[in-house]
Formats: C-alpha cells, structure tokens, sequence
C-alpha cells in the first residue's frame, strides 16, 4: 500500500475540485481501486503504489492546468484521465512553431486561444469558410475571432478586415446622444475597438482603421456591398433578423472568410421580431465549408463568479420555460379538453 498527501498553493479549491467536487469525482472515478481524500488544502492518495502515482501525475496536471489558465475545464479533466496530455495541443499558427498562440499583441503580448473549444474554434477556421460561434457571454467568441481575423491580416491572407454588428439596443436609447452617425454607432461597436486596442499598436490600428484596411460598421451598411479578400465578423448576431443574416451571408467574395458570433440567451431584439441566428445554423448545418462551434460556460474565461452568474440565469430561465408550457397546455386543455387528453394518450400509447 501507498500514500501520498498533497499540499494544494495558489489555486481556488472551487475551481480545482468543481461544483459539487465534480472534477474530483471525475478523479475518483477515473481510478477506482484507490482512495482520494480531500480535506482544506491537502489531498491524500491511498492505494497501489502504480495507481496512487498515475492519480498524482493527472492531479498535478489539473494544479498545473489551473495556474496556467485561471480555468479548468470538466472536458479538460476527462481528457487528462483518458491519457491526452493537455499541455501538447497545437493549433498551426504561421511563424509559432505549433504553440496555442493565434498572434502576438501589442508590446509581444500572446494572445491565445484559453480553452479547448476556442482552440477548436481556431482550428475550425482554419479548415472552413464560415464559421458560427455561439455561446454564452464571457467565452471568447468575439475576442477570438477578431485575433484570427487580425493573424490573417498580418500573414497577409487576406487584405482587410470587416467587423459588423447589428445596432441593436440592450435595454438603452441611445438614438437621442449628440454627434454624427459614426458618433451614435460607435457604442454599439466599442467591444469591437477594444479587442483590437490589445492586438495592434495604436498607430498602426490608426493607419489600418484610415486607409479602410480594417472597417467597423453596423450591418445595416453590408447591404449592397461585395467583400472579397477579406476577413469578415458579424458579432451579436443573435440580434440580427433572417434577413438580415441572409444579405450578410450574400456579401462574400470567392476569397472572403467569416466568422458569426452570437449568444442565443441574450436576444434584444423587440418582441415581435425573430432572431436570425437559429434559423440559418439550422439551414446551414451539414453544408461544407460552414462549420457550427458551440462554446458553454466551461469556456468562459472572465471573472470566475462569470459562469456562476450564467448558470444561475439559464436555471432561473428554464424554469420560467417549463412554467409558461404549463400555462400554456393549461389553457388548451380549458378550451379543448378532450384534443388534449387524445393528445395526452397518443403520447403514453407511443
């Protein structure tokens, strides 16, 4: 028999067992002819000398993985149990040498992709067209994508570079602020702005920005244009409508790549209007060359309460759902109760 104790330093215990210690019962289930203890900052290992080694060896990848990345994944985990050395994932990035970096940013700083599905985001655009990038707030989607936009920029893949977004407002107005159009807009698009300040010195971002090298604009101003050559991003698109996205996606070039970016919990749009964004991923899915990635709050790489606060939304939101389909098989059941109870029956019977 062996034992081993471990000290855990510089990490949240949170994040390093998950909720409900779900990340270390991953752990106990990945070994389970062992005994894994936990109690504050200590984990004791008992067992076979093999097996107490082999659960230190994926621990002290999750402590390693943590500090490296403010984040550990569940997905991350089962992949250290199934033998994947995290720590060996290479995205091809021209003049990296393999590393997980999609560019450099200002001052040298590297920027890369945090987590596993925005590494696959990475590599799905590397292979494909258009992709669509959905996912709760805080994932990365936009951050991501404007880094590879501005990398094949710079490898010279392309020649310039569109970021368009729906001005759509989120519980503001702000059509009566003072100032010309641009003025107006340009609230709408700031995210945008701020992810390239990171990525591009400012005189540079200044000279791309003047010479239309890089363009930001609301999407209304895609209508009639042809983009070739270039790096297109439509972000926030969940607020744009069906035919909105469609006289986007009609906008490209032979040489045009696009990423669509957009989070389906966080519709602003009036209540009468649609969202485009479900209707064309549904359209859509299965064409090749058009690729559909799917982030989820294990992704998220803001403040770490960011994905509690999520969470707790999507409980809260799913249960006003299940309330609204109770009141609603309520009244039908008020106004028709015998189309209901056959409907009831078929459904038992099937």
């Amino acid at each position: 028999m062996s034992e081993i104790i471990l000290t855990i330093d510089g990490v949240d215990p949170l994040a390093l067992y998950g909720e409900n210690n779900a990340k270390l019962n991953l752990l106990r289930k990945g070994f389970p002819d062992i005994t894994i203890t936990s109690r504050g900052n200590s984990l004791k290992i008992a067992g076979e000398k093999k097996d107490t080694q082999a659960a230190k060896g994926v621990f002290e990848q999750m402590v390693r993985y943590l500090r490296e990345h403010n984040e550990l994944p569940v997905q991350t985990v089962e992949d250290m149990l199934g033998g994947e050395n995290p720590f060996e994932v290479r995205i091809p990035v021209v003049g990296d040498n393999g590393s997980n970096t999609i560019l450099h940013g200002r001052e040298g700083r590297p920027i890369k992709a945090k987590t596993r599905n925005q590494k696959r985001l990475v590599e799905s655009c590397e292979v494909n067209d258009i992709v669509f990038a959905v996912g709760p707030a805080g994932t990365g989607k936009t951050y991501t994508a404007v880094a590879i936009a501005v990398r094949a920029l710079k490898n010279k893949m392309v020649k310039k570079i569109v970021l368009t977004r729906p001005a759509v407002e989120a519980g503001e107005k702000l059509g009566f602020l003072p100032g010309d159009l641009k003025e107006k807009v340009d609230p709408y698009l700031r995210p945008l702005y701020d992810a390239l300040d990171d990525m591009l010195p400012m005189d540079k971002l200044q000279f791309f920005m003047d010479n239309r090298i890089i363009e930001i604009a609301p999407l209304a101003f895609m209508r009639g244009r042809t983009l070739d050559n270039a790096y297109i991003i439509l972000d926030e698109a969940q607020n744009a409508s069906p035919l909105q996205i469609k006289m986007f996606l009609t906008r490209l070039g032979p040489s045009a790549k696009c990423i669509i970016t957009g989070d389906l919990s966080q519709i602003d749009l009036p209540g009468h209007q649609k969202s485009g964004l479900q209707q064309a991923m549904d359209i859509l899915d299965g064409v090749d060359g058009i690729s559909i990635m799917t982030l989820t709050t294990e992704d998220v790489v803001r403040h770490r309460l960011v994905k509690d606060i999520i969470k707790a939304y999507d409980k809260i939101e799913n249960e006003d759902r299940i309330k609204r389909e109770q009141r609603k098989k309520e009244r039908e059941r008020k106004l028709n109760p015998d189309a209901v109870e056959d409907d009831e029956q078929e459904g038992e019977g099937s």
